[in-house]
């Protein structure tokens, strides 16, 4: 979050909570029917409280604002305290049986929220519920209109969230729009969120996780994938088996075409590629990498180009250089580990690149 907005909210909290009554309690107890049992369940920007009497114990009150916090220990002293910010979650991974986030999202800046959002998908739960609210609209900035001048605000559009949430690793399910507010409900799946952000030297966009990859919480995880290994040697990462250092070290982020899990990239269908390949499309054109790189045929030849071969591809994607290049898996025993290196530092130095 902006500091400038915690700092509002220290000053302000008891205000805010006078003017601020909860609204949205049938959206509460409907969370709290979903989450998952025996786990504890965070209120993400819990503000003074309001929700907390009516969310499901055990529960973890987190917010930037140490002045909402004491609001909040009076509204429910059961629930556990925890002074952090939305971008920086510090939950072990799985920890979390639901996260009730009610307009605390809508301080992240938008080019910030796929990372925050890939926090919060690696500490829930598969299977964890997911409610989420953020203004609606296009505007990021301060509201002259604001009650409480000063606050930083991202809005989004129906479609831009729903997008995000997805990348995030998480099903989707409804988005009310009421005009004022997105309401987006979801389930964090059996899946990788994307790793992406600003400045991008180049998107990796695998084909979907396995099911090995989304319990380890990174992709390419399979004992014989070589991909880790051929991006050190060719200069793409520096550290292995880590995707958030990947894009905050090196600039490099990671997403997959299609989201699903499953035992074998063959399980996916033709009409998820395509899907996913419109996702991926928007999330280009929407962060700009210097390139986007396609690690494995199948996903671009069904949903692309039926002739494709490796190497450059004219047009590019989503506005930026598109390469495409062999599968890592260790199924693919005709490409030698030289030659992935090979694709690999031709991807990211951009070398016979038509941009």
């Amino acid at each position: 979050m902006e500091r400038a907005t915690v700092a509002i909210y220290e000053r302000e909290a008891a205000a805010y909570r006078d003017r601020r009554p909860p609204k949205h309690l049938p959206r509460a107890a409907t969370f709290s029917r979903r989450r998952l049992k025996g786990r504890p369940v965070v209120d993400l920007g819990c503000g003074p409280g309001s929700y907390a009497a009516h969310l499901p114990h055990p529960l973890v009150a987190l917010d930037a604002a140490a002045a909402m916090l004491d609001l909040a220990h009076d509204a429910d002293p059961r629930a556990l305290r925890v002074r952090a910010d939305v971008e920086a979650l510090p939950f072990a991974d799985r920890a979390l049986g639901g996260a009730w986030a009610r307009h605390s999202y809508l301080h992240v800046r938008r080019n910030r929220m796929p990372m925050a959002l890939a926090d919060l998908h690696w500490a829930l739960a598969p299977g964890a519920p997911l409610m989420l609210s953020v203004a609606a609209g296009d505007a990021e900035g301060s509201r002259p209109d604001d009650d409480f001048p000063g606050r930083f605000f991202c809005c989004w559009r129906a479609d831009q969230l729903r997008d995000v949430v997805t990348g995030a690793g998480f099903d989707v399910g409804r988005v009310d729009d009421t005009g004022e507010s997105l309401f987006l409900g979801a389930t964090r799946a059996r899946s990788l969120p994307d790793t992406v952000g600003p400045g991008m030297r180049l998107l990796l966009c695998g084909l979907n996780p396995s099911e090995v990859a989304a319990d380890a919480g990174f992709g390419f995880a399979g004992a014989t994938n070589r991909f880790w290994a051929a991006a050190v040697e060719a200069g793409v990462v520096t550290h292995t088996r880590d995707p958030r250092r990947a894009l905050l070290d090196d600039r490099v982020g990671m997403t997959d075409l299609v989201k699903r899990a499953t035992p074998r990239a063959a399980e996916i269908q033709a009409k998820e590629y395509r899907a996913g390949a419109a996702r991926v499309q928007r999330l280009v054109a929407w962060l700009r990498p210097a390139a986007v790189c396609f690690v494995g045929l199948d996903g671009w030849r069904t949903a692309v180009d039926a002739k494709a071969r490796a190497g450059w591809q004219p047009g590019g994607f989503g506005g930026a250089p598109a390469y495409v290049m062999p599968s890592t898996s260790g199924l693919n025993a005709r490409t030698s580990r030289s030659e992935l290196v090979e694709h690999l530092r031709t991807a990211v130095d951009g070398e016979g690149s038509p941009a």
